[in-house]
């Protein structure tokens, strides 16, 4: 009897031990909805679709990530990129011989590197429409570590203004697509050829029918390497308009089909830049500004290299591309062309030369031959050159995709490559090099 009267004392106790975290649940819940942001913030499908847009910031564009803080005053979010992979430039011992006729050695590699890693903190702060973000890049290749940000007030679809580090709108590949390429660098042509990114203003915004815009003035084509003390008073300038008939061209209107478009999808696209340049160094060192290159790899700043003994101080900087893109039901398809410019050379002697016009193209196709897990794509670029020495270069790939999502990627590159006007520890190539290009790696955008 006793038993009997404890079991019934428990049962009350047990069932109200039950019912009563179910009571407190829906309170919780209110309560953490209570200190969530406003309802016109990005929790919502618009600001959803928008929240990681990449109309214009290129590398600095986030992953989804993780959302960490969210209040009624603003939001937190970390996302994250890393490359890992091996790359070897065949044969190991070669030279070249520049446009004046010197022979000169070109410096190979065959090595493993953890390439690139970035980290961006993403969000708003006082108002949904007013974003930041804090990026931390990494490139243990070259021993470079930079802390950098930008901020942006999503005024209307329209319009959004921007301000802090940003790309020049000299190629389409400069304006979001990144990670989401064939590989995991550009191609030949378009990196010989393109600006890169600096301390920028910048316009950007959806017009009717398909048509995005953007316009930015940057301190410079190039703000690596190059530090306030070393810089000019002149600014780039540049803009980029590109239609979607369909209004969406796969995320990041990047290449590659992943999504499997049932309707085919294009991009059309022109961009546009303008830029007088500086050595940013004193004449009795080493140039600061190496991102222009000549087709035969050298860095016209570099003391003789446009005239045995002489250093060119400035230049005009100029650019005209046009690109266009397709996708369809796996398959896709990416091209540009571009035509460079450099004129108005200030320097400490005479230049043999008043300008230097080179043209470039570039295209690639990829097909999903797994649907969502495996792509097969080709590769080629030409850059008809004023020294005509006309570079080229013919290859492919695969792309594995092991979860089927473009979060994580297993990239096989495979590439001949004949005089690269392209030089650089950051992508595939290096100044005058005629071979083989392979490389094996992997990268996660979470």
């Amino acid at each position: 009897m006793i038993s009997r009267k404890l079991e019934r004392r428990r049962f009350p106790l047990a069932a109200a031990m039950l019912i009563l975290p179910l009571a407190l649940v829906p309170r919780a819940a209110r309560a953490q909805d209570d200190a969530g942001p406003p309802p016109i913030a990005d929790t919502t499908k618009a600001f959803k679709a928008e929240r990681y847009a990449n109309l214009y910031q290129g590398q600095f564009t986030p992953g989804s990530g993780f959302d960490i803080i969210r209040t009624a005053r603003g939001t937190l979010n970390i996302s994250f990129y890393g490359l890992f992979r091996y790359l070897n430039q065949m044969p190991a011992p070669q030279t070249f011989t520049d446009h004046l006729g010197r022979v000169r050695d070109v410096k190979t590699r065959n090595d493993l590197n953890w390439h690139r890693t970035m980290v961006w903190l993403t969000g708003w702060f006082a108002d949904p429409k007013f974003r930041y973000n804090i990026t931390l890049w990494s490139l243990p290749t070259t021993q470079q570590t930079l802390l950098f940000g930008n901020l942006r007030y999503l005024w209307q679809p329209a319009m959004t203004f921007g301000a802090g580090i940003g790309p020049n709108l000299t190629n389409r590949s400069m304006q979001g697509s990144w990670p989401y390429w064939a590989a995991s660098d550009r191609q030949m042509g378009e990196e010989f050829i393109r600006g890169g990114f600096a301390s920028s203003f910048w316009i950007t915004g959806k017009a009717p029918e398909g048509f995005f815009y953007t316009a930015s003035v940057n301190t410079n084509i190039s703000q690596l390497g190059v530090t306030a003390a070393n810089d000019t008073r002149d600014m780039a300038y540049s803009g980029s308009m590109w239609w979607q008939p369909r209004g969406e061209f796969g995320p990041r209107n990047g290449f590659g089909d992943l999504e499997h478009h049932d309707a085919l999808a294009t991009q059309f696209g022109i961009s546009a830049c303008t830029s007088r340049e500086a050595r940013y160094a004193p004449d009795t060192d080493p140039p600061n500004g190496t991102q222009i290159h000549l087709s035969d790899g050298l860095v016209p700043f570099e003391t003789g290299a446009l005239a045995t003994g002489v250093t060119v101080e400035k230049l005009t900087y100029q650019i005209l591309s046009g690109d266009f893109g397709a996708k369809y039901r796996g398959f896709s398809f990416q091209s540009e062309f571009s035509y460079r410019q450099l004129s108005n050379f200030l320097a400490d002697g005479p230049v043999p030369i008043s300008m230097i016009p080179d043209r470039m193209f570039f295209a690639e196709a990829m097909h999903m031959v797994v649907p969502k897990y495996l792509g097969i794509y080709g590769a080629t670029s030409y850059v008809w050159d004023d020294f005509h020495r006309h570079p080229w270069e013919l290859g492919g790939g695969a792309d594995f995709y092991p979860y089927a999502t473009r979060q994580w990627r297993l990239n096989l590159h495979l590439l001949h490559i004949d005089k690269s006007p392209a030089s650089s520890n950051f992508g595939f190539y290096q100044a005058g090099q005629t071979g083989t290009i392979f490389s094996l790696g992997t990268d996660i955008l979470f």
